[in-house]
C-alpha cells in the first residue's frame, strides 16, 4: 500500500475540488465519479455543483471490482471468429483485450516498479511489460549533449547516453533491462529509459537547470501531416490518461506536452492538442543544454507498438464498437466543442469527400453526386478537407454527418467523429 501511494503520479494539492476543472462528457461522469467518490461526496455536499446527480453504478471496465455488466461497453461481436476461440464469449473478451478498456486493463495490471522509492520525496519508476507506458517522480533528465548535435532529432534513439537520466531511488537494473527489449523508436521507451541511472542524493531543485512542477506527458509521436497516423498519438495519449487514472485531476489540461524531436510541430490537426493541454507544445529545442527535472512525468503508450492501438491492432474477426474508441471520440467532440446539430427535416445527411490530389479521386464523382442530388430523401454535401478548411470545421461537418462517402485512406479517420447510427462508404 505505501507503495502505491508513493507511486501515485498526481499529487493531492488540497481537500477543496474546483469542479469546473474536471471538464469531461456529461454521459462519461458517471464513469468517472466510480473512481473517485470522495469527489462526488464533495460534489453532492456543495450546492454549486453541477454533478451531484451522476451517480451510477458504472465504471470503464479497467477497475479492479468492475463486472462486465457494468462497463463502459460490451463488445458486439455478430460475426464468426473463424476459428480464433472456442466460444462467443471468448471472442467477446478477446475483442476487449485487443481494441477496448480491456487494453487498458492489461497495462495497469502490468506495471512494474523498476525504481523503488524509500522515502516520501525520493524518485520513483515504473512501466507496463517492454516498456510500453511509464511514469515517473522527480525524474533528471540531462540534455546538454544536444549542444553538440547540428542534425534535426527526429525518430532518434541515441537522445539520451548513459546516465543521462534517473533519480533517487533503489533501481532494479536487471529488472529494467530485461523490460527493455522492444528498442525501436515508436515501440517502446526502451530506448530511453534503458539509461536510466540511480543518483547517489535526492534530486534538489539547485542541481536542475529547470525544475518542471506541473505533469509533463513526453510523446514520441507518428507521421503530424497524416490524419490516420497523428491520430495514433491522440488515442494512445487518451488511452494513457486512463492507465495513469491515479488521482482527480488525471484528466487536467493544465499539464504540459514535451515532444521528443527537435523539429518545431506543424500540422493541419493541431487544434486536436486542445483537448488535451492548455499550454504551449515543448520540443526538444526547449532544453537543449540544460539538466531538467520533473516532478511528475508520464511516457504515454506509443503510436508503434507491437500489437498495440491502433496502427498494429491485430483485432478478432466478427467485432466491432471499441467502447473505448467510443468514449476517446465523445472526449474529443466535448473538449473542442463541436456540437450536434438535429435534424430539421427527414433528409439523409449524405457528405462525400473529395480529394483535391493527384491520385486516388473518384473518377465519376459529379456523376455520383448528381445521381444522389436526384432523390430528394438526401441532403448531399461535398467537402474537401484541406489546409484552406480548419479543422473543427471539418470534425463538425463529419459529426452532423448520417453518411460518410469517400476513398479508401487517411480521410477516412473522420469516422471517429460520425454520429453513433451514421453509416460508412469507403470506395
Amino acid at each position: 500500500m505505501l507503495s502505491h501511494l508513493l507511486l501515485l503520479i498526481f499529487s493531492v494539492t488540497g481537500s477543496s475540488v474546483n469542479f469546473n476543472r474536471i471538464n469531461l462528457p456529461k454521459e462519461h461522469l458517471p464513469y468517472y465519479l466510480y473512481n473517485f467518490p470522495e469527489i462526488l461526496t464533495q460534489c453532492q455536499s456543495d450546492p454549486e455543483c453541477a454533478y451531484s446527480d451522476s451517480a451510477k453504478d458504472v465504471c470503464w471496465g479497467y477497475e479492479y471490482n468492475c463486472t462486465w455488466d457494468k462497463q463502459y461497453s460490451i463488445p458486439h461481436c455478430p460475426g464468426d471468429h473463424r476459428g480464433w476461440v472456442k466460444t462467443k464469449y471468448d471472442q467477446q473478451n478477446t475483442f476487449y483485450t485487443q481494441a477496448d478498456f480491456g487494453y487498458v486493463k492489461q497495462q495497469i495490471r502490468e506495471m512494474k516498479v523498476l525504481c523503488e522509492p524509500l522515502f516520501r520525496y525520493d524518485s520513483s519508476l515504473e512501466c507496463s511489460e517492454h516498456m510500453r507506458f511509464c511514469r515517473g517522480r522527480n525524474i533528471m533528465m540531462n540534455f546538454t549533449s544536444l549542444l553538440n548535435r547540428d542534425e534535426p532529432l527526429r525518430y532518434k534513439m541515441d537522445v539520451l547516453g548513459d546516465g543521462d537520466v534517473g533519480g533517487h531511488c533503489s533501481l532494479h537494473k536487471d529488472k529494467l533491462l530485461a523490460e527493455a527489449d522492444h528498442i525501436s523508436p515508436l515501440q517502446s521507451w526502451g530506448p530511453e529509459l534503458r539509461h536510466f541511472k540511480q543518483l547517489d542524493a535526492p534530486i534538489q531543485d539547485s542541481a536542475c537547470d529547470v525544475t518542471i512542477e506541473k505533469p509533463t506527458f513526453i510523446m514520441k509521436i507518428d507521421a503530424t501531416v497524416n490524419m490516420y497516423h497523428h491520430f495514433c498519438d491522440f488515442l494512445n495519449l487518451y488511452a494513457s490518461i486512463h492507465v495513469n487514472l491515479t488521482h482527480w485531476e488525471a484528466f487536467s489540461t493544465d499539464i504540459h506536452v514535451l515532444i521528443w524531436e527537435s523539429y518545431t510541430y506543424y500540422s493541419s490537426f493541431e487544434l486536436a492538442w486542445q483537448a488535451f493541454t492548455d499550454h504551449p507544445l515543448w520540443d526538444l529545442k526547449t532544453f537543449r543544454g540544460k539538466t531538467v527535472c520533473f516532478k511528475n512525468v508520464v511516457f504515454p503508450l506509443l503510436p508503434r507498438m507491437i500489437f498495440g492501438l491502433y496502427y498494429n491492432t491485430p483485432v478478432i474477426y466478427g467485432c466491432e464498437n471499441s467502447g473505448l474508441f467510443h468514449a476517446f471520440s465523445r472526449h474529443m467532440l466535448h473538449r473542442l466543442g463541436i456540437e450536434f446539430h438535429p435534424r430539421q427535416n427527414k433528409k439523409i445527411r449524405i457528405t462525400l469527400l473529395s480529394r483535391d490530389t493527384k491520385y486516388r479521386n473518384i473518377l465519376n464523382e459529379d456523376a455520383l453526386l448528381e445521381a444522389l442530388q436526384e432523390n430528394e430523401e438526401y441532403e448531399v454535401r461535398r467537402v474537401v478537407y484541406n489546409k484552406h478548411v480548419d479543422f473543427k470545421t471539418q470534425i463538425g461537418i463529419t459529426h452532423n454527418t448520417d453518411v460518410f462517402i469517400g476513398m479508401h485512406g487517411a480521410g477516412l479517420t473522420h469516422l471517429l467523429f460520425l454520429p453513433d447510427w451514421a453509416v460508412v462508404f469507403e470506395l
